[in-house]
Protein backbone atom coordinates (compact mmCIF):
# COMPACT_ATOMS: atom_id res chain seq x y z
CA UNK A 1 0.00 0.00 0.00
CA UNK A 2 2.76 2.27 0.72
CA UNK A 3 4.50 1.65 -2.64
CA UNK A 4 1.48 2.58 -4.51
CA UNK A 5 0.96 5.71 -2.65
CA UNK A 6 3.98 6.82 -3.52
CA UNK A 7 3.69 6.21 -6.92
CA UNK A 8 0.45 7.77 -6.71
CA UNK A 9 2.43 10.60 -5.46
CA UNK A 10 5.10 10.75 -8.27
CA UNK A 11 2.37 10.50 -10.86
CA UNK A 12 0.39 13.50 -9.63
CA UNK A 13 3.44 15.89 -9.33
CA UNK A 14 4.43 14.66 -12.39
CA UNK A 15 1.62 15.55 -14.15
CA UNK A 16 1.31 18.73 -11.86
CA UNK A 17 4.63 19.98 -13.42
CA UNK A 18 3.68 19.29 -16.93
CA UNK A 19 0.23 21.29 -16.82
CA UNK A 20 1.81 23.97 -15.00
CA UNK A 21 4.84 23.84 -17.98
CA UNK A 22 2.13 23.66 -20.60
CA UNK A 23 0.39 26.66 -18.96
CA UNK A 24 3.13 28.70 -19.52
CA UNK A 25 4.11 27.85 -22.86
CA UNK A 26 0.65 29.04 -24.27
CA UNK A 27 0.28 31.94 -22.06
CA UNK A 28 3.80 32.89 -23.66
CA UNK A 29 2.46 32.05 -27.01
CA UNK A 30 -0.60 33.87 -26.97
CA UNK A 31 0.66 36.88 -25.97
CA UNK A 32 3.31 36.40 -28.64
CA UNK A 33 1.35 36.15 -31.53
CA UNK A 34 -0.69 39.32 -30.15
CA UNK A 35 -0.61 42.19 -32.92
CA UNK A 36 2.37 44.50 -32.68
CA UNK A 37 5.58 44.14 -30.10
CA UNK A 38 4.26 45.68 -27.05
CA UNK A 39 7.69 45.52 -25.52
CA UNK A 40 9.74 47.42 -27.87
CA UNK A 41 6.94 50.27 -28.09
CA UNK A 42 6.75 50.74 -24.79
CA UNK A 43 10.55 50.69 -24.77
CA UNK A 44 10.40 53.76 -27.41
CA UNK A 45 7.95 55.52 -25.58
CA UNK A 46 9.48 59.47 -25.31
CA UNK A 47 8.10 59.53 -22.14
CA UNK A 48 10.03 56.41 -20.93
CA UNK A 49 13.60 58.50 -21.84
CA UNK A 50 15.67 55.37 -22.77
CA UNK A 51 18.62 55.54 -25.15
CA UNK A 52 18.97 53.23 -28.00
CA UNK A 53 21.86 51.46 -26.29
CA UNK A 54 19.64 50.50 -23.10
CA UNK A 55 16.99 49.69 -25.69
CA UNK A 56 18.95 47.02 -27.36
CA UNK A 57 20.19 45.66 -23.98
CA UNK A 58 16.82 44.96 -22.88
CA UNK A 59 15.87 43.75 -26.21
CA UNK A 60 18.69 41.23 -26.21
CA UNK A 61 17.63 40.36 -22.52
CA UNK A 62 14.00 39.07 -23.82
CA UNK A 63 15.40 37.59 -27.12
CA UNK A 64 12.81 40.11 -29.25
CA UNK A 65 15.80 39.99 -32.01
CA UNK A 66 15.31 36.09 -31.93
CA UNK A 67 12.66 33.82 -32.85
CA UNK A 68 9.64 33.11 -31.14
CA UNK A 69 11.11 29.63 -29.80
CA UNK A 70 14.10 30.92 -28.96
CA UNK A 71 12.40 33.52 -26.80
CA UNK A 72 9.99 31.13 -25.12
CA UNK A 73 12.99 28.71 -24.37
CA UNK A 74 14.95 32.14 -22.72
CA UNK A 75 11.66 33.12 -21.18
CA UNK A 76 11.16 29.71 -19.65
CA UNK A 77 14.45 29.30 -18.36
CA UNK A 78 13.99 33.04 -16.31
CA UNK A 79 10.99 31.81 -15.24
CA UNK A 80 12.14 28.45 -13.45
CA UNK A 81 15.38 30.17 -11.68
CA UNK A 82 13.22 32.69 -10.57
CA UNK A 83 13.54 35.23 -12.83
CA UNK A 84 9.76 36.75 -13.85
CA UNK A 85 11.60 40.03 -15.49
CA UNK A 86 11.18 43.92 -15.31
CA UNK A 87 7.97 45.66 -15.86
CA UNK A 88 7.93 47.73 -19.05
CA UNK A 89 5.51 50.37 -16.53
CA UNK A 90 7.33 50.61 -13.77
CA UNK A 91 10.91 49.55 -14.33
CA UNK A 92 10.88 47.29 -11.38
CA UNK A 93 11.21 43.75 -11.22
CA UNK A 94 7.89 41.81 -11.77
CA UNK A 95 8.80 39.59 -8.58
CA UNK A 96 8.86 42.74 -6.23
CA UNK A 97 5.33 43.69 -7.77
CA UNK A 98 3.96 40.55 -7.24
CA UNK A 99 5.22 40.49 -3.55
CA UNK A 100 4.01 43.72 -3.07
CA UNK A 101 0.17 42.78 -4.22
CA UNK A 102 -0.04 39.36 -2.94
CA UNK A 103 -0.39 40.06 0.91
CA UNK A 104 -3.95 41.74 -0.24
CA UNK A 105 -5.07 39.06 -2.57
CA UNK A 106 -4.40 36.13 -0.55
CA UNK A 107 -6.43 38.10 2.86
CA UNK A 108 -9.30 38.13 0.58
CA UNK A 109 -8.99 34.88 -0.99
CA UNK A 110 -8.44 33.05 2.50
CA UNK A 111 -10.88 35.00 4.04
CA UNK A 112 -14.37 34.33 1.26
CA UNK A 113 -12.39 30.61 1.27
CA UNK A 114 -13.37 30.10 4.89
CA UNK A 115 -16.76 32.32 4.81
CA UNK A 116 -17.84 30.28 1.56
CA UNK A 117 -16.80 26.71 3.77
CA UNK A 118 -19.21 28.23 6.27
CA UNK A 119 -21.95 29.64 4.02
CA UNK A 120 -22.13 25.89 2.06
CA UNK A 121 -22.21 23.67 5.73
CA UNK A 122 -25.01 26.42 7.10
CA UNK A 123 -27.39 25.87 4.03
CA UNK A 124 -26.69 22.27 4.02
CA UNK A 125 -27.43 21.67 7.41
CA UNK A 126 -30.34 23.53 7.69
CA UNK A 127 -31.52 22.36 4.12
CA UNK A 128 -31.56 18.56 5.45
CA UNK A 129 -32.82 19.18 9.07
CA UNK A 130 -35.23 22.35 8.87
CA UNK A 131 -38.47 21.75 8.54
CA UNK A 132 -40.77 22.10 5.96
CA UNK A 133 -40.34 25.11 3.54
CA UNK A 134 -37.64 26.05 5.43
CA UNK A 135 -35.81 23.42 4.12
CA UNK A 136 -36.97 23.89 0.39
CA UNK A 137 -35.58 27.39 0.62
CA UNK A 138 -32.81 27.05 1.52
CA UNK A 139 -32.34 24.30 -1.24
CA UNK A 140 -32.82 27.40 -3.82
CA UNK A 141 -30.11 29.26 -2.21
CA UNK A 142 -27.50 28.05 -4.26
CA UNK A 143 -28.97 28.97 -7.31
CA UNK A 144 -29.88 32.44 -6.05
CA UNK A 145 -25.83 33.10 -5.24
CA UNK A 146 -25.39 31.33 -8.28
CA UNK A 147 -27.17 34.11 -10.74
CA UNK A 148 -26.12 36.99 -9.04
CA UNK A 149 -22.69 38.44 -10.43
CA UNK A 150 -20.27 39.39 -7.41
CA UNK A 151 -20.14 42.62 -8.57
CA UNK A 152 -23.46 43.29 -8.01
CA UNK A 153 -23.43 41.47 -4.41
CA UNK A 154 -20.14 44.11 -3.95
CA UNK A 155 -22.19 47.27 -5.09
CA UNK A 156 -25.27 46.46 -2.46
CA UNK A 157 -22.88 45.93 -0.01
CA UNK A 158 -20.88 48.93 0.10
CA UNK A 159 -24.58 51.20 -0.65
CA UNK A 160 -25.93 49.33 2.37
CA UNK A 161 -22.68 48.90 5.23
CA UNK A 162 -20.84 51.65 3.85
CA UNK A 163 -22.65 54.40 2.90
CA UNK A 164 -25.57 53.75 5.00
CA UNK A 165 -24.79 51.61 7.95
CA UNK A 166 -20.94 53.56 8.11
CA UNK A 167 -19.63 49.90 9.20
CA UNK A 168 -16.91 50.38 7.18
CA UNK A 169 -14.97 52.79 4.77
CA UNK A 170 -14.26 52.64 1.51
CA UNK A 171 -10.88 55.23 1.92
CA UNK A 172 -9.29 52.25 4.27
CA UNK A 173 -9.84 49.05 1.99
CA UNK A 174 -7.57 46.82 3.51
CA UNK A 175 -9.06 47.43 6.85
CA UNK A 176 -10.45 43.94 8.98
CA UNK A 177 -13.74 45.65 8.02
CA UNK A 178 -13.57 46.69 4.63
CA UNK A 179 -11.55 43.25 4.00
CA UNK A 180 -14.41 41.09 5.59
CA UNK A 181 -17.25 42.47 3.28
CA UNK A 182 -14.83 42.05 0.42
CA UNK A 183 -14.66 38.39 1.66
CA UNK A 184 -18.37 37.72 1.76
CA UNK A 185 -18.71 39.46 -2.23
CA UNK A 186 -16.25 36.73 -2.97
CA UNK A 187 -17.71 33.95 -0.85
CA UNK A 188 -21.46 34.05 -1.73
CA UNK A 189 -21.23 32.85 -5.90
CA UNK A 190 -18.27 30.48 -4.54
CA UNK A 191 -20.22 28.76 -1.56
CA UNK A 192 -23.36 28.03 -4.17
CA UNK A 193 -21.52 24.70 -6.09
CA UNK A 194 -20.24 23.51 -2.36
CA UNK A 195 -23.35 24.40 -0.80
CA UNK A 196 -25.02 22.00 -3.78
CA UNK A 197 -22.55 19.17 -3.65
CA UNK A 198 -22.81 19.09 0.39
CA UNK A 199 -26.37 18.77 0.22
CA UNK A 200 -26.68 16.05 -2.53
CA UNK A 201 -23.54 13.64 0.04
CA UNK A 202 -25.42 15.07 3.00
CA UNK A 203 -28.45 13.33 1.43
CA UNK A 204 -27.14 10.23 0.24
CA UNK A 205 -24.89 9.19 3.48
CA UNK A 206 -28.27 9.46 5.55
CA UNK A 207 -29.92 7.21 3.86
CA UNK A 208 -27.07 4.82 4.49
CA UNK A 209 -27.42 1.63 7.00
CA UNK A 210 -25.13 2.55 9.46
CA UNK A 211 -27.42 6.27 9.30
CA UNK A 212 -30.88 3.81 9.72
CA UNK A 213 -28.81 1.87 12.36
CA UNK A 214 -27.53 4.81 14.52
CA UNK A 215 -31.08 6.73 14.82
CA UNK A 216 -32.36 3.46 16.03
CA UNK A 217 -30.14 3.43 18.52
CA UNK A 218 -31.50 6.88 19.40
CA UNK A 219 -28.52 8.97 18.50
CA UNK A 220 -29.57 12.61 17.72
CA UNK A 221 -29.97 14.33 14.88
CA UNK A 222 -26.97 16.93 15.91
CA UNK A 223 -24.70 14.10 17.05
CA UNK A 224 -25.79 12.15 13.93
CA UNK A 225 -24.46 14.78 12.19
CA UNK A 226 -21.42 15.44 13.33
CA UNK A 227 -19.42 11.77 14.43
CA UNK A 228 -21.03 10.08 11.46
CA UNK A 229 -22.38 12.15 8.40
CA UNK A 230 -20.21 15.35 8.34
CA UNK A 231 -16.94 13.22 7.60
CA UNK A 232 -17.97 11.03 4.62
CA UNK A 233 -20.44 13.95 3.10
CA UNK A 234 -17.63 16.59 2.87
CA UNK A 235 -15.28 14.29 1.26
CA UNK A 236 -17.16 15.46 -2.57
CA UNK A 237 -16.94 18.83 -1.19
CA UNK A 238 -13.42 18.80 -0.44
CA UNK A 239 -12.67 17.80 -3.89
CA UNK A 240 -15.03 21.15 -5.41
CA UNK A 241 -12.57 22.84 -2.82
CA UNK A 242 -9.92 22.62 -5.05
CA UNK A 243 -12.02 23.32 -8.52
CA UNK A 244 -13.05 26.61 -7.22
CA UNK A 245 -9.59 27.68 -6.61
CA UNK A 246 -10.07 29.47 -10.25
CA UNK A 247 -12.95 30.99 -9.12
CA UNK A 248 -11.68 32.80 -6.11
CA UNK A 249 -8.66 33.97 -8.32
CA UNK A 250 -10.68 35.06 -11.32
CA UNK A 251 -13.74 36.44 -8.86
CA UNK A 252 -10.73 38.34 -7.02
CA UNK A 253 -9.87 40.52 -10.07
CA UNK A 254 -13.36 41.90 -9.48
CA UNK A 255 -13.84 42.24 -5.96
CA UNK A 256 -10.55 43.99 -5.51
CA UNK A 257 -11.56 46.57 -8.40
CA UNK A 258 -15.08 47.40 -6.46
CA UNK A 259 -13.63 47.48 -3.15
CA UNK A 260 -10.44 49.82 -4.08
CA UNK A 261 -8.27 46.86 -3.22
CA UNK A 262 -4.49 47.33 -4.15
CA UNK A 263 -3.63 43.58 -4.88
CA UNK A 264 -3.31 41.11 -7.86
CA UNK A 265 -6.35 42.32 -9.76
CA UNK A 266 -5.39 45.63 -9.71
CA UNK A 267 -1.86 44.60 -10.88
CA UNK A 268 -3.13 42.95 -13.46
CA UNK A 269 -6.32 45.41 -15.10
CA UNK A 270 -2.71 48.10 -15.03
CA UNK A 271 -0.91 45.24 -16.92
CA UNK A 272 -3.51 44.80 -19.24
CA UNK A 273 -4.34 48.74 -19.99
CA UNK A 274 -0.51 48.75 -20.64
CA UNK A 275 0.32 46.34 -22.21
CA UNK A 276 2.99 45.07 -19.44
CA UNK A 277 3.97 41.17 -21.03
CA UNK A 278 6.34 40.28 -18.43
CA UNK A 279 3.63 41.14 -15.57
CA UNK A 280 0.74 39.00 -16.95
CA UNK A 281 2.59 35.92 -18.20
CA UNK A 282 4.45 36.18 -14.62
CA UNK A 283 0.40 36.23 -13.24
CA UNK A 284 -1.30 34.20 -15.23
CA UNK A 285 1.78 31.26 -14.76
CA UNK A 286 1.46 31.80 -10.75
CA UNK A 287 -2.13 31.41 -10.61
CA UNK A 288 -1.34 28.20 -13.14
CA UNK A 289 0.80 27.12 -10.06
CA UNK A 290 -1.64 27.97 -7.37
CA UNK A 291 -4.37 26.26 -9.04
CA UNK A 292 -2.22 22.65 -9.84
CA UNK A 293 -0.71 22.99 -6.34
CA UNK A 294 -4.69 23.31 -4.65
CA UNK A 295 -5.44 20.33 -6.52
CA UNK A 296 -2.53 18.57 -6.22
CA UNK A 297 -2.97 18.52 -2.61
CA UNK A 298 -6.90 17.28 -2.74
CA UNK A 299 -6.09 14.67 -4.79
CA UNK A 300 -3.04 13.54 -2.52
CA UNK A 301 -5.25 14.15 0.65
CA UNK A 302 -8.28 11.87 -0.69
CA UNK A 303 -6.77 8.42 -0.72
CA UNK A 304 -6.13 9.00 3.04
CA UNK A 305 -8.98 10.28 3.53
CA UNK A 306 -11.14 8.33 2.09
CA UNK A 307 -9.61 4.72 2.03
CA UNK A 308 -12.78 3.51 -0.31
CA UNK A 309 -10.34 4.74 -3.37
CA UNK A 310 -8.77 2.37 -5.12
CA UNK A 311 -4.92 4.09 -5.67
CA UNK A 312 -4.72 1.29 -8.81
CA UNK A 313 -7.71 2.41 -10.91
CA UNK A 314 -6.09 6.45 -9.56
CA UNK A 315 -2.71 5.57 -11.16
CA UNK A 316 -3.56 4.11 -14.22
CA UNK A 317 -6.41 6.85 -15.44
Amino acid sequence: MKNQYQRFVLTRAGQAVVVVLLAYVLTFLVISVLPGDSITNSLRDPQRGLSEEEIQRIVAFYGLDKPVVVQLVLSLGRFLSGDLGFSLQSNLPVAQLIGDALPSTLALASSALALAVIFAVAIAYGAHYLPGKWASLLRSVPSLFLSVPNFVIGLVLIELFAFRLHAFTTIDTNSAAATVFAAVTLAIPVSAPLAEVFIASLDHESRQEYAVVARSRGLSEARLFVQHLAKPSALPAVAMVALIVGELLGGAVITETIFGRDGIGTLVQKAVTGEDQPVLQAVVSLSAIVFVAVNLVADLASPLVDPRIELREVVDA
